[in-house]
């Protein structure tokens, strides 16, 4: 995006500076950050997602009565994946879904990077993992329930209400944004973890 320069070259709003620690004077002549509100929204939208995805960990192991019902939990014997890719009925990968469908692996991979994904995010660390980890695992979701079909393989509406966007998709979007903008170094343990000597070794720990 072209900016045209000006004699004064602070005058013009400049995008870096809106996620940079880039300080203005207020009316009162207070020293604020440019990049208080942007950061803490990012913070927020950060533990809000790592909420969910930590919720999903919790519900699933231990039943607690809402996608999983009470007593069907993992920790009581019950299969995480299950019942979500053995009623695939569009796309694809159907039958491949169906065969991962309760598979020790499938359950144990899929339950791991709920967890995994749900405490980096709430804890601001190894934003950069959860976001390539979320997002393989989203698209996958969003393979399995096939938006773009009209109708499920026996021929029923699929109720389906946009053929590509749909919150799996957003959830990705997300976690990429969290992991390009630092988001876990506000409300988090982001700048702590940059400083270990194994994340600055080697920045795709990030």
């Amino acid at each position: 995006m072209a900016v045209h320069e000006h004699a004064h070259r602070g005058s013009g709003f400049r995008l870096s500076a809106f996620f940079r620690g880039h300080r203005t004077v207020s009316a009162s002549g207070t020293s604020v950050a440019a990049d208080t509100v942007p950061a803490y929204a990012l913070a927020s939208l950060r533990l809000l997602t790592g909420f969910v995805f930590l919720w999903a960990f919790l519900d699933k192991t231990f039943g607690l009565g809402y996608a999983t019902p009470s007593g069907r939990g993992w920790a009581d014997g019950g299969s995480p994946t299950k019942g979500f890719l053995s009623t695939v009925a569009a796309g694809p990968m159907e039958s491949t879904f169906h065969a991962w469908a309760g598979a020790a692996w499938a359950d144990w991979l899929f339950m791991l990077g709920l967890l995994g994904i749900g405490v980096a995010l709430v804890g601001g660390v190894a934003m950069r993992l959860a976001a390539v980890a979320g997002t393989a695992m989203t698209a996958l979701m969003w393979m399995a329930e096939w938006p773009p079909a009209r109708h499920l393989s026996d021929g029923a509406p699929s109720m389906s209400t946009n053929p590509f966007a749909d919150y799996h998709l957003v959830y990705a979007a997300v976690l990429i944004v969290l992991a390009a903008t630092a988001a876990g170094d506000t409300l988090g343990a982001g700048r702590l973890w940059a400083r270990l000597p194994f994340v600055r070794d080697h920045r795709w720990l990030r």
